[in-house]
């Protein structure tokens, strides 16, 4: 096993940690903007397999990554399973919203997801094929809860109150919902695996609204179920799971649902992480986004303060959450010298 982060996911310490970015191909970049506006608007382009691998590819060859992530968006599970999806320039996704347990009737079956992510498959497969020998493909999926949450409440919310009214109301229906996202989930995470992809990754952007039993029974549960069949499947496809702003729940995390990495948010110490999290196994983070915008020294201390505080075990270097619209593609190069160099 030659490939970096493989080899940082299966539990090696490396002399320089494997480097990718959230969102790593995005409107950061001059040429994504340009095929973006070849393919029209962002639910085109995911659903456009050689422009989909297209803006994949060109992030590896401008900084040469360790790592490639397969574009898409967590919010094709919702239209897979019949959910209206369309996107509001400037202001992001919309759904057509589930508000009871008729609407979560209502949704396709799981296994009925193929046929609007057929594409996403193709996408994969090209990237497979057209990736350098060294860069590892990462498929992905958000996790049930947050994707759940955008269902609920048709858009992202500042606090995801309505799907925390939904889940008091009626906590059968709810998880019903959980359910059905988890079982698509692990369908489309295992075609991405059969198309090629060699580690996927779990998005719990919202985990860190849940709290007590509702994180056991809605961020650790719907996680552990997706990735024990995935690995009964794939045993040797590594996952990564990302539940930002988890907290004190990232401690154990990694042990509670079988992850072979936990991704960490901008608010997690790095020296608390070694102590607390790399005694289970990868860690993968955390630099600052806004980093990448203003650059300058502190882009070079930071970035090299987190590899060495975490340079005693196994660390993937990833950004805390997904690099900005307004970052400067210069200072992700300038991020890159700086870990390899530390």
């Amino acid at each position: 096993m030659t490939k970096l982060l493989l080899r940082a996911l299966a539990g090696e310490t490396l002399p320089t940690p494997p480097i990718w970015m959230m969102r790593q191909a995005g409107r950061y970049l001059p040429e994504y903007r340009a095929t973006r506006a070849r393919a029209g608007d962002f639910l085109s382009l995911c659903y456009n397999p050689e422009l989909a691998a297209e803006v994949t590819l060109q992030p590896i060859r401008r900084f040469g990554f360790d790592a490639s992530i397969l574009f898409a968006d967590i919010l094709l599970i919702p239209q897979a399973l019949g959910a209206d999806l369309w996107f509001v320039t400037g202001e992001g996704p919309r759904l057509s919203t589930i508000t009871d347990a008729a609407g979560v009737a209502a949704l396709k079956p799981a296994a009925d997801v193929h046929e609007t992510l057929a594409p996403i498959y193709d996408t994969v497969r090209i990237l497979s094929r057209e990736l350098p020998a060294e860069t590892t493909l990462i498929g992905f999926a958000g996790a049930p809860w947050t994707v759940a949450t955008y269902m609920i409440a048709g858009r992202g919310t500042p606090d995801q109150q309505p799907a925390h009214a939904f889940k008091a109301a009626d906590r059968a229906a709810f998880s019903a919902l959980i359910d059905r996202i988890a079982e698509a989930t692990i369908l489309y995470l295992s075609a991405q695996i059969e198309a090629g992809a060699e580690v996927v990754k779990l998005f719990d952007s919202w985990a860190g609204s849940l709290s007590g039993q509702d994180f056991d029974d809605f961020a650790i549960a719907p996680t552990r179920r997706i990735i024990a069949a995935l690995k009964e499947r794939h045993p040797a496809v590594p996952v990564i799971a990302f539940p930002r702003e988890a907290g004190a729940r990232y401690v154990g995390f990694a042990r509670a649902t079988g992850a072979d990495c936990v991704g960490l948010d901008t608010s997690v110490d790095p020296g608390w992480a070694a102590e607390k999290l790399q005694v289970d196994g990868c860690v993968q983070g955390n630099l600052d986004p806004r980093h990448m915008v203003t650059g300058g020294p502190d882009l070079v201390a930071e970035a090299q303060r987190i590899t060495r505080a975490l340079r005693g075990g196994p660390h993937v270097f990833n950004l805390g959450h997904g690099i900005t619209p307004d970052a400067d593609p210069d200072n992700v190069a300038r991020m890159i010298e700086a870990v390899r160099s530390a």
